[in-house]
């Protein structure tokens, strides 16, 4: 008896809540339906965009055989990712993967930051709009363009710091694409400047939208530029370069293919400093041909990037929640 009456309370109590839930919900929808439709199209791309073909994943589990089709090809579990740490280069991919993009991460903060500060405090707001559309220029080139510019630069033999720097200066040639010491700065070096204006955008919108009253009250205590910055700039906007430093960390285990396969021009010598894991599976299915292992990498890629930014979130979380990006 007395589990029935229980039974019946809850019913009776929880009843009303489910459907003050759906009535809310159709309330909700009835009110904002032009919002929604609207919203539709977006879903109906992301959908087969990004979640129906994540049915690709099976892929990366199977040897596949055309002939009998993808659904019917062996199940061969994970050796499709054997390749990717088996192989003697496994530990130069890796280490030039995440070393490269530990240090964009780095220098895409810093530097466009200090430029984005820079540029809210020109009084023209034409320069401002002109410096700031010549530094996001390069960020809507592509890497085949970019290529034969950097190409120009230290082409071995009509370059410009080889047949016209260099002989002012009294220096050698030097034949760039075999020099394997030149490659670790030349890359961060193209890397940030492609999207050093990317970030500056970002950036300065949030600066835009500080407070003055915060200036202004900073310079009657006395305040300089500098203490300025650090004391209000700077935290102000930790929470957006929180949010841009763990979208990066997502994709720490992703390599830029155009700039270490095109800007190199695929280079052989330069492999132990420029070879990475996208290059690398690349090749691989160049020479192989099977797709399967190429699917085993990005999986790979994107399962450590979702780990990666779930522990960072979580460390971020428990310093500062409001700074968290979820």
């Amino acid at each position: 008896m007395a589990n029935h009456a229980a039974e019946a309370v809850a019913t009776a109590s929880g009843a009303p809540r489910v459907k003050a839930r759906k009535t809310s919900f159709l309330r909700t929808v009835r009110k904002y339906w032009i919002f929604y439709l609207m919203m539709l199209p977006a879903l109906v791309i992301l959908f087969f965009n990004n979640y129906l073909p994540m049915f690709g994943i099976l892929i990366a589990f199977k040897k596949v055989n055309y002939q009998i089709g993808i659904w019917n090809s062996p199940w061969i579990g994970f050796k499709n990712f054997e390749y990717l740490f088996l192989t003697k280069d496994a530990w130069i991919i890796t280490r030039n993967t995440l070393a490269y993009n530990a240090l964009f991460i780095v220098l895409n903060l810093i530097f466009p930051l200090a430029f984005a500060i820079l540029l809210n405090e020109l009084r023209s707001k034409f320069m401002a709009k002109l410096h700031q559309s010549i530094m996001f220029l390069p960020y809507i080139l592509s890497y085949v363009v970019v290529s034969y510019l950097v190409y120009g630069f230290i082409s071995p033999e009509h370059g410009y710091l080889n047949k016209t720097l260099f002989p002012m200066l009294g220096l050698e040639e030097i034949n760039w694409y075999f020099e394997q010491k030149a490659w670790p700065w030349i890359l961060p070096i193209i890397n940030t400047w492609k999207n050093m204006g990317y970030y500056v955008v970002i950036y300065l919108a949030a600066i835009v939208g500080l407070d003055d009253e915060l200036y202004e009250a900073a310079t009657i205590d006395g305040a300089n530029k500098w203490q300025q910055m650090t004391r209000i700039t700077v935290p102000l906007l930790t929470p957006i370069i929180t949010i841009m430093t763990l979208l990066q960390i997502g994709r720490i285990f992703n390599a830029d293919f155009g700039l270490f396969y095109l800007v190199t021009r695929d280079s052989g010598v330069l492999f132990p400093v420029t070879n990475v894991i996208d290059t690398y599976v690349y090749r691989t299915f160049l020479t192989v041909g099977d797709v399967g292992m190429s699917s085993a990498a990005g999986l790979l890629q994107s399962v450590v990037g979702f780990v990666l930014v779930y522990f960072s979130n979580w460390v971020v979380r428990r310093i500062n929640s409001e700074n968290a990006l979820f």
